[in-house]
């Protein structure tokens, strides 16, 4: 199949880079006009929740980068590649870190372009793109060079038909893991909500000996023949995925035996988004982790290590981590304020139920998860298929 040039199927529009460029005293979180940005663009459609707004004033000063219903919006800098399509029957201006593209609609569906814009070609192409510098930037310029395949508007229709009922089952099985997750919060509430219990530090629940240590400050290159080292980018979904997992040479490795795995850790983020609770499983045994991740080693003569990781996760527990990170570029949780943390003292045999349940949802969470993981198999094998 033939491929078009994107500029050639398509109207790329800049925003208006000029003297009536919305300043910050322009902006404000109501008004007249939506005046949207990277963060506004949730990979299909817009985001009007939290959305920005500038004037009808300002927004008739505008010069260029002014969007309606149908137009894709696609990010040029930072989130480089981060779209939308306009659903709604809305005008609106855009931040100049983004471009409109305005499709030829004789010519190519606007779903279909949405697709065709996830696909791994044009991934590689946005790659070769990139100016390369500290700062990730495409221009729109580089971005009318994109090379589409087009067929005809009929079998652009049925592609995209297809694509989006696979795509529907990917969603509908996110939701089941979504609300399973919410099922175990649910019962923690139920069983302990509401309830006085005495308080212990965090650290005095954990293994003698063990302390409370992040991994591998500086891994080095990622070898064949490595320790394998945990990262966050290793958790998704609510389960570690280590497929593609980093490995560290040994010589670095041997200095950090304290985060050497056994297989039953709790894991806490510490930098970057502190608090992200995850758990180690018999897969990991041997494994290390990342300066990023400080490693939890639970007594069970004190606690359970599900309740523990679940509890974590609350409200309260996670208002207690947010509170202590240093305010600075990348936030970071201290060690020594994450071994303050105040455990409720639930009796033991109640931690144990509740963990019971735990494991029974898992079940149903395991199930589900190999659905969603052959369905987006499927996808990603249709994507392929269909756009090379």
């Amino acid at each position: 199949m033939d491929k078009v040039r994107l500029g050639d199927i398509a109207t790329l529009i800049n925003g208006d880079r000029g003297k009536n460029y919305p300043s910050q005293a322009d902006i404000t979180d109501e008004g007249d006009i939506p005046f949207v940005n990277a963060g506004h663009l949730n990979g299909r459609s817009i985001d009007f929740e939290e959305m920005n707004y500038i004037s009808q004033e300002k927004y008739d000063c505008l010069s260029s980068g002014k969007f309606i219903k149908g137009d894709v919006l696609y990010c040029l800098r930072g989130s480089l590649g981060k779209k939308a399509i306009v659903n709604d029957d809305v005008e609106g201006a855009i931040a100049s870190s983004l471009v409109i593209i305005r499709p030829d609609y004789k010519r190519i569906d606007g779903d279909y372009l949405m697709f065709s814009l996830d696909s791994p070609s044009i991934k590689e192409q946005l790659i070769k793109a990139n100016n390369g510098s500290s700062q990730p930037n495409l221009s729109a310029a580089s971005v009318r060079e994109y090379q589409i395949e087009l067929p005809d508007m009929q079998i652009q229709k049925a592609v995209v038909e297809k694509l989006a009922k696979v795509r529907e089952a990917i969603d509908n099985r996110q939701c089941e893991l979504d609300l399973l997750d919410l099922l175990i919060k649910a019962r923690f509430v139920e069983m302990f909500g509401g309830q006085e219990f005495e308080r212990k530090q965090l650290i005095d629940l954990i293994q003698e000996g063990a302390g409370l240590s992040y991994g591998i400050v500086v891994p080095g290159d990622n070898v064949d023949d490595g320790i394998p080292m945990v990262r966050p980018s290793d958790f998704k979904n609510g389960r570690l995925n280590l497929d593609n997992v980093y490995r560290v040479a040994l010589d670095i490795e041997c200095k950090y035996k304290k985060t050497r795995l056994l297989g039953d850790e709790i894991l806490v983020q510490v930098i970057g988004q502190p608090g992200q609770v995850m758990l180690s499983d018999e897969r990991c045994k041997g494994m290390n982790v990342t300066r990023n991740l400080a490693v939890i080693r639970i007594d069970k003569n004190k606690a359970d290590r599900l309740f523990i990781s679940h509890y974590l996760t609350t409200e309260e527990a996670q208002r207690f981590m947010f509170g202590s990170t240093n305010q600075s570029t990348l936030k970071q949780l201290p060690l020594n304020k994450l071994k303050e943390l105040p455990v409720p003292m639930v009796p033991i045999s109640e931690q144990v139920q509740f963990a019971d349940f735990v494991k029974q949802v898992d079940k149903s969470k395991v199930a589900v998860q190999k659905a969603l993981d052959e369905t987006q198999t499927l996808f990603d094998s249709l994507m392929h298929e269909y756009f090379g």
